[in-house]
């Protein structure tokens, strides 16, 4: 009910120039639905507006009175390729700083209806080369609509950490290639972004805490 009756409270936030509310499912990108954690993803137009929305919305305490835990993280986009739900949110930011600092990606597509089937088949495969990976510090599997319009959404520890997993990990490699021979997807979005900021923890665990200050 907090999904599905939220819009109201959202769609008309004052600097929000984007959003999507996100389900998620189990560990290691099940699509079987994880019914404690659940993702609320904004673009601002600046970080004055979050914060305000933050502090003052009647969403957010709505949100609070629910949960045990709550996690903000505070992104700038580095680089965006594709659309969701045929606009692309993501807008390059001008104001990346020259620092060593985690990495989040979003991934995101929405799957044909008749290649659900070779699609879901194939995900243990795509997804086994993240297992026990040093540089990745947290993954999980969120979505819009169970099955159909996946995402995932990783931190990596730095962007050359990420760079390394990318173009040099043939298991990554040959996922992009089945994704391309497989014409899997309807729609779909890749973007990075510098992780600057964040506040609260992930259900008690610091994942961050050696990496980046809170607040």
């Amino acid at each position: 009910m907090m999904m599905q009756f939220m819009h109201t409270h959202l769609k008309n936030s004052s600097g929000q120039e984007f959003y999507k509310l996100l389900g998620s499912g189990k560990q290691g990108f099940n699509p079987l639905p994880d019914w404690e954690v659940y993702g609320l993803l904004q673009v601002w137009e600046n970080e004055a507006k979050a914060t305000d929305f933050f502090l003052n919305s009647k969403a957010m305490h709505r949100y609070r009175s629910h949960a045990d835990h709550i996690w903000t993280l505070y992104l700038k986009n580095i680089k965006a390729k594709g659309e969701w739900d045929g606009q692309q949110p993501f807008k390059e930011n001008m104001d990346i700083p020259e620092k060593t600092l985690p990495i989040a990606v979003i991934t995101r597509a929405t799957i044909k209806i008749k290649k659900l089937r070779s699609f879901w088949k194939y995900v243990p495969t795509s997804q086994s080369y993240l297992e026990n990976n040093p540089d990745l510090l947290f993954t999980k599997g969120v979505g819009e609509v169970p099955f159909t319009q996946m995402a995932t959404f990783s931190i990596w520890k730095n962007e050359e950490a990420l760079k390394q997993f990318a173009y040099r990990h043939k298991n990554h490699r040959d996922a992009i290639k089945m994704t391309h021979q497989q014409q899997w997807y309807k729609e779909e979005l890749f973007s990075r972004f510098q992780l600057y900021k964040f506040e609260g923890d992930w259900g008690g665990e610091e994942v961050l805490k050696e990496f980046l200050m809170d607040g």
